[in-house]
């Protein structure tokens, strides 16, 4: 038997409501450009209602209520991590470059010792 989670489908009202909100968002964006005669402001002002009305309808349906929910519990998460030291940091910021350093020079060589093989010792060109 299996355990997995089933997802429900959601309600028709929160699809109208999540395909209201993009429809606000183009709405606003074409009244941004449709209004290109205008001020700056007032073209703002489209984009900036329109993108309001899309947040409005999103945050009433369930997609917008989860949505949120996971942005908080992000932030929550986020406040968890131990972030280093600025020494830790500096000391580990210099250990990558050291070993990047080491590899380039070990590329390099190991270049050189094929191309000495390839061309002098196999070839023998000169």
């Amino acid at each position: 038997m299996s355990n997995q989670p089933v997802q429900t489908v959601g309600a028709s009202s929160d699809k109208i409501k999540v395909a209201l909100a993009i429809v606000a968002v183009i709405a606003g964006v074409v009244g941004f450009f449709v209004l290109s005669g205008q001020s700056t402001a007032v073209r703002a002002c489209a984009l900036v209602v329109g993108l309001l009305v899309a947040i409005g309808f999103a945050w009433t349906s369930e997609q917008g209520r989860g949505f949120i929910s996971f942005a908080k519990e992000s932030i929550r998460e986020t406040k968890k991590v131990v972030w280093p030291t600025r020494k830790e940091a500096m000391q580990i910021t210099a250990i990558v470059f050291a070993f990047v350093l080491i590899m380039a020079i070990f590329l390099w060589g190991t270049d050189k010792l094929l191309e000495f093989l390839l061309y002098d010792v196999i070839l023998g060109w000169k």
